[in-house]
């Protein structure tokens, strides 16, 4: 299986199949779509949303990608441009990741501590 990629958005196999594995553990029905988004953006870097989601409003852009339905709103799709959402698991810890190159991170002039 090769990376997903709809418009400079790329979803990994690896998060495809954690994404399907907890779609089928959580019985999440098959009309709710991945909603992909940001939530908030502070000095240390944004907030990502990651969910099932049902509700799309009609401005919305849907992406399909090997069988996901992915909803993102128009705002959070020009920011997440040339993103990666990857699933690892490791000893920093197991999850979901965004590897986003226009998230530029601490940005306060505080240094990286006030992130922290």
């Amino acid at each position: 299986m090769t990376d997903q990629t709809n418009s400079e958005i790329t979803i990994t196999p690896e998060a495809i199949e954690e994404i399907l594995r907890l779609r089928k553990e959580q019985n999440v029905p098959d009309d709710l779509g991945l909603r992909i988004g940001i939530e908030s953006s502070s000095c240390c870097g944004a907030s990502y949303i990651l969910g099932f989601d049902k509700n799309r409003p009609e401005v919305d852009r849907i992406l399909q990608l090997e069988g996901l339905t992915v909803y993102i709103d128009e705002q959070s799709y020009q920011f997440l441009a040339g993103s990666t959402l990857s699933f690892a698991e490791g000893p920093e810890g197991t999850g979901f990741y965004f590897q986003n190159p226009n998230d530029e991170g601490c940005n306060c002039g505080d240094g990286e501590d006030c992130c922290n």
